[in-house]
């Protein structure tokens, strides 16, 4: 089991001792030196950003995500996963934002490092996870406690909690995030409870279509969904990947309301709660991968 640990702040910050959930105090969340603007390190990482209304970010040398935290404000926020595009091997993260705070530069502007040009607003992003219930998603909006387990350099693995209600009644959810160096996916490890208990859930895992301007696909033989759009004349695929014995269905659901159109996977948490898959990124200005074919390719052979 594991304690949650307030601190005097707005925040909450999840501590404490765990099996899969190991603690640490709030003021020793990062196992690496801080990473000054100027250094260029290549390496694995993530940041609890208080500043940035509570944002948590991570990345590796391929790609880099945020979430929103407690202090985001709720209309138009949620729990989806925004999408940092970069062209660079090295840590971007606190120069980013950063330069942002001094105002000496903007991460929603590429000056050659790449840039955030990634909508997320109340949609699931690249891969946000979500209760299925009578053809609706019910999500939080925000995550409750945090915990850093590894901070780079290879790898980084951190948990969110979240919190929220649906009709079937409370859901909690564990979400334990790793990122290797070299890979565009994220791998996504949850625990489900409902009422405090672990619970086998409908879920859905979503890829925002950005109201219809993503080409979307899908393959169920190797468990994945995909989109595909441009950005600034450059494409960007995003992508989930799952067990294909996990695969209850999947579906692209339009919508006229702004951020609910997505390409969804359905799937069940196991009876501990347990549900794990990959979500991820690839960027056409990165050079790596160019094209849908690539970027199909890439995760129809990924080895999970």
């Amino acid at each position: 089991m594991y304690k949650l640990k307030k601190i005097k702040s707005p925040f909450f910050i999840l501590a404490a001792s765990y099996l899969v959930l190991s603690g640490c105090s709030v003021e020793n969340t990062s196992t690496s030196k801080p990473t000054k603007s100027y250094d260029r390190e290549v390496k694995a990482y993530a940041k609890y950003v208080p500043k940035r209304q509570d944002d948590f970010a991570w990345e590796n040398d391929k790609v880099a995500f945020r979430v929103y935290g407690p202090a985001a404000p709720v209309k138009g926020h949620a729990s989806g996963v925004d999408a940092w595009l970069k062209k660079v091997d090295y840590s971007i993260i606190n120069k980013w934002y950063e330069e942002t705070f001094k105002g000496t530069g903007s991460y929603h502007t590429d000056t050659g490092e790449g840039y955030d040009p990634y909508h997320v607003g109340i949609s699931r992003g690249v891969g946000g996870s979500a209760i299925w219930v009578d053809g609706k998603d019910y999500t939080a909006h925000n995550y409750k406690n945090y915990k850093i387990h590894t901070n780079g350099p290879d790898k980084v693995v951190f948990t969110l909690e979240y919190e929220f209600q649906t009709p079937l009644g409370l859901v909690n959810e564990l979400k334990t995030i790793s990122l290797p160096l070299g890979s565009n996916l994220y791998k996504v490890n949850s625990v489900f409870k409902l009422d405090g208990k672990p619970a086998s859930l409908p879920i859905a895992i979503g890829i925002t279509t950005h109201d219809g301007k993503a080409t979307v696909a899908h393959n169920k033989e190797t468990g994945r969904i995909s989109a595909w759009e441009d950005f600034d004349s450059m494409a960007l695929g995003t992508g989930v990947l799952i067990n294909p014995n996990k695969v209850k269905d999947i579906q692209h659901v339009s919508k006229e309301t702004k951020d609910e159109s997505h390409i969804w996977l359905f799937t069940n948490s196991e009876q501990n709660g347990s549900l794990e898959y990959y979500a991820g990124f690839a960027w056409e200005a990165a050079g790596e991968i160019t094209t849908q074919a690539q970027w199909h390719s890439y995760l129809d052979n990924f080895d999970k």
